[in-house]
């Protein structure tokens, strides 16, 4: 499966946005899927992963109750709408496959996606 990320933009403090990953090839239905992000000169964060049917997430401790993830299987994509976004929310936002729903590492997540930059004011 390819990904690409978009929807990413300038945006103040306490306002929304949504984000997009576009999945190409047939396997988009089977994949749990899942959002990472990275500022400048800090790894990578787990922000929230989504089971292959919907039906299960798991978010981030800094992100759970704003952010929500959603897929819808028939446009091959994947969501990520953020919600009361805050200055530290800034970073470039990675989407990805993952090979087993529950596990947050890196190690489990394959196809990253080109990311898109998300930047809050303040």
């Amino acid at each position: 499966v390819q990904l690409q990320a978009s929807g990413g933009g300038l945006v103040q403090a306490g306002g929304s946005l949504r984000l997009s990953c576009a999945a190409s090839g047939r396997s988009f239905s089977n994949n749990h899927m899942g959002w990472f992000r990275q500022a400048p000169g800090r790894g990578r964060e787990f922000v929230a992963m989504i089971s292959f049917n919907g039906g299960n997430t798991i978010y981030g401790d800094s992100v759970k109750g704003r952010f929500t993830i959603s897929r819808e299987s028939a446009k091959n994509t994947m969501y990520l709408q953020m919600n009361k976004v805050k200055p530290e929310d800034t970073a470039v936002y990675h989407c990805a496959a993952a090979r087993y729903f529950g596990r947050m590492d890196e190690q489990n997540f394959y196809s990253w996606g080109q990311g898109t930059q998300v930047t809050v004011s303040s």
